[in-house]
């Protein structure tokens, strides 16, 4: 038994956030019925084709779940949307454009007089209120929002994340919040309003540069790889040409980083490296001492130092090496999912049941489910078809 079987969870979703909730959620035994536009679906469906002509983002956020074809603005649909949340979903969630749901009647003030239990998360770029509410919101304006360009990139140029972090920020506190509603209403019997803002929830990841900064402040420098306030922390070239990424975290290592990776333990007693801050403020100095150091050595060699010195280090991988990383392999940390395309390998979410394994179902062709969904609410053969006829599926 997985810990939220026997949860419904109805969701008008597309893209990151909301998906990526949805699919934690159904990782846990959730029953999770997506609902799509006809004909195109979630627009994730179309990023790109990267998975033998699936989406890149949408394999990975849409395993395990049903895909329910309606058009959300015919009248038809919108009553077989109701009956089946009514009917069905103990949560429902949506990331629609702001005021989208509410216009549907799937405002958690207009479902919850009917079903009072019901769960509503409703997710957005800003909230459910304040002068941003209306504005439209993507990933990259939320970094930007947020402040994450500006402490990310190099001293030169702001950088984005490469993932999608301000979706996937939302996405978690959405999941979250979802498994500690349903826990209060096991104990209240009632359910509730969750509002999720990818902007609070990315500006929540970024509250130690905002420390940093506190009171007028300097903020944290753009440092490329390197950490922006700790130094010596981040990628090193060897002698060979290959990078080591290292980093330090107090005093103890800084000494047998000096003794055993340098080989100059007089450095340790330098006055010009004696506090972190010191160090991290004369950061070109001391990299150009490391990287003297290394000249003479390869990265093997200098990874062999590190590890004597019990200095943390890793290697800098791209994503083929991740695929065949040897930790994720000897811990059998990759499964199998089906898709319209054919099997393909997923990672294991992180975290063990030792009753059962996380729910990998494969990922839903569009509308692959709309005839057994209807029909488990009532609707014959005939209804569906004439459904389909109307434009409603």
């Amino acid at each position: 038994m997985r810990p939220l079987t026997g949860i419904t969870v109805v969701t008008l979703e597309h893209a990151i956030a909301a998906p990526f909730a949805t699919r934690q959620l159904a990782d846990l035994g959730a029953r999770v019925i997506k609902v799509e536009r006809p004909g195109v679906g979630d627009f994730a469906r179309g990023y790109d084709e990267r998975v033998r002509g699936l989406a890149s983002h949408f394999v990975w956020t849409n395993r395990s779940k049903e895909s329910l074809t309606l058009d959300v603005k015919h009248p038809e649909a919108q009553a077989i949307l109701h009956r089946l949340i009514l009917e069905r979903a103990d949560v429902v969630v949506q990331n629609l454009a702001p005021g989208a749901a509410a216009r549907l009647g799937l405002s958690y003030a207009a479902l919850a007089s009917q079903k009072p239990a019901l769960i509503v998360c409703d997710i957005s770029g800003y909230g459910a209120d304040g002068p941003y509410r209306d504005k439209k919101a993507y990933d990259l304006l939320i970094q930007s929002e947020a402040g994450f360009l500006s402490v990310t990139g190099t001293e030169e140029e702001p950088s984005k994340a490469g993932p999608s972090i301000a979706d996937i920020a939302a996405g978690m506190y959405a999941y979250s919040s979802i498994l500690a509603s349903l826990l209060e209403r096991n104990s209240t019997g009632h359910g509730q309003h969750l509002d999720i803002s990818m902007l609070e929830s990315l500006v929540e990841w970024m509250n130690y540069p905002l420390y940093y900064a506190f009171e007028g402040a300097t903020p944290p420098a753009r440092t490329g790889a390197s950490h922006a306030t700790i130094y010596p922390y981040g990628p090193f070239p060897a002698g060979d040409g290959k990078t080591v990424m290292l980093g330090l975290q107090n005093e103890r290592e800084w000494e047998m980083f000096c003794k055993t990776v340098l080989q100059r333990p007089e450095l340790a007693k330098d006055a010009r490296f004696s506090t972190n801050s010191k160090r991290s403020g004369a950061r070109a100095e001391l990299r150009a001492i490391i990287l003297e150091a290394f000249a003479a050595l390869t990265a093997e060699e200098v990874v062999k130092r590190l590890d004597q010195a019990q200095i943390a280090n890793a290697q800098v991988n791209d994503m083929h090496a991740v695929w065949r990383h040897p930790q994720l392999q000897a811990r059998k940390r990759w499964r199998e999912v089906n898709t319209p395309a054919g099997v393909v390998p997923a990672l294991l979410p992180p975290g063990s049941w030792e009753q059962a394994e996380p729910r990998m179902d494969p990922v839903p062709a569009l509308g692959e489910h709309t005839a057994s969904i209807l029909e488990e609410l009532g609707y014959s053969t005939e209804q569906v078809a004439q459904l389909r006829k109307t434009g409603a599926l």
